[in-house]
This record gives structure tokens, sequence and C-alpha cells, in this order.
């Protein structure tokens, strides 16, 4: 077994009276892709945002590469970088993408604004994106927003090695977008984990099945706050769990309750 980079222990998160995550243990291990899957509204983003450090658990024990994490990502060094692409590209409207992708480095570090330049250039290149970098998010479509986020999301400091994200956390990257539009997002996905050597692990969140089959290793069944199921992308099809099978197959009846 590989070594493990994230670790939940008996992980709990409520939202007022609302318990969203209910005593979860997950493990995700180094070079693997992790695909969270389950109903709308069981805790499947509230678990990125816990592993990227963004919110705090109420109760439970989160391990990053074996050293615990106590409190929100800026209380304390990460043994590895942990980059986040969000569900709406989460841009910033007023800045150009040139703008939005090197944001960090512009507040945070020393670099030359032509350093910066240089590598923003760089990701965007990674991401089909080339030339880009003078637009400003409303005028790209949603993929393009999407390829603006994921440069965003692994863009490091070269004075900083700890910078570059080892872990990248993917929240329903193909939410709202076209069949075709989905299959360059998937296939990006892929190209960063396999090909590019930008990042070897990470955790997505999706519904689509097209997404859960091309760019995942191991599946994630949360439902009602609670990791219901994992198992290999094939074990979907053969699994009898009730659960999987009626999430799979989409139909009304049977134990997911269906709201509305």
């Amino acid at each position: 077994m590989s070594e493990p980079l994230i670790e939940l222990k008996g992980v709990s998160k409520s939202f007022d009276n609302n318990k969203v995550l209910e005593n979860v243990d997950l493990t995700i291990y180094r070079g693997e892709g992790v695909a969270i899957i389950g109903p709308s509204g069981t805790g499947k983003s509230t678990i990125l945002r816990v592993i990227a450090g963004l919110i705090a658990a109420d109760d439970g024990e989160i391990y990053v590469q074996g050293k615990r994490r106590v409190g929100l990502i800026e209380d304390s060094e990460s043994p590895i970088g942990i980059g986040m692409v969000f569900q709406q590209a989460a841009l910033f409207d007023s800045l150009t993408v040139e703008e939005n992708v090197g944001f960090l480095l512009y507040q945070q570090s020393r670099l030359s604004r032509s350093r910066i330049k240089e590598l923003v250039n760089q990701k965007l290149e990674m991401v089909g994106l080339s030339g880009t970098g003078d637009r400003y998010p409303a005028e790209l479509s949603g993929g393009m927003r999407k390829r603006v986020s994921f440069a965003r999301a692994i863009m490091s400091n070269p004075d900083s090695p700890k910078s570059t994200p080892e872990v990248l956390l993917y929240d329903e990257p193909t939410a709202g977008l076209d069949p075709i539009a989905s299959t360059v997002i998937e296939d990006l996905i892929q190209q960063l984990h396999c090909t590019r050597g930008v990042c070897t692990t990470y955790a997505i969140v999706t519904h689509q099945h097209s997404t859960i089959r091309r760019t995942a290793d191991r599946v994630v069944f949360l439902y009602q706050g609670k990791v219901q199921w994992q198992g290999s992308v094939s074990e979907l099809d053969t699994t009898d769990n009730p659960l999987i099978r009626q999430f799979i197959s989409g139909n009304v009846q049977g134990p997911i309750h269906v709201v509305g």
C-alpha cells in the first residue's frame, strides 16, 4: 500500500443544528485519484474543505503526511502543498486571467512582475489556454474558466518548493458543462495526474458517471454524513450494496431518501 498523504479519523462537522459529517474515516494514498460521490447535501464538498484546511472539524483528527493538523491551514505549516479547484471556478471578475492565476504570487511572494507573468504563462499553456492572460473571466466560456481555476490551483512559488501542490482537490469540476467541455476537463485532470508531473494525488467530488470512470482509481460513497461504501471503480458495477445500486441507476426507489 502506498504512503497515506491525507487521513481523516473520526471527523465530524455541523453547521448550526445540521450535522454534515459524522465520525468520518477517510485515507487518501500517494499517487491515487479518489472520487467522492453521493447524493446532494451529504457533506462531499465539506470533506474537501476540511482536507484543504479551509474549515475546521468539530471533532476528530486530520493528518497530512503523518503530521496532525490542528485548526485551519494558516494556523500551522503544512508538510505538503494542497491545491483546490472550486465548483464555480471562484475567479475574481475584476482581474484578468493572468492576475487571477498569479494572485497568490502577487500578494505573497517577492518575485518580480515579469517573473510571475512568465510562470503564469507556463501554467496557462499547461491547461491549453495560451494567449488568454489579458482576458477577463466574463469573456471566457464555462469550460475555459474551469481551466483557469486549474492553472491557479497548480501555481507555485519557485522560491518556496513546499508551495507546489502534491494534492489537488476538485469540487465538481465538470458540473454545468456540456459533454464535450466535460471531456476536455476530464482529459486535463488525467494529464495533470499522470503525464505532466504537476500533481500525483487528488480527490474529486463529482456526480457525473464519465468523470468517475475516467478519472478515479477508487470511489468513496458518502451518505447522511458517513462513508457508506468504498471500492475500485470496477466494483461499482459488481457490488450488491443497495445504496450504490440505487445511486448508479438513478432509481427513485431504494434506501436513499429522495427529497422533493
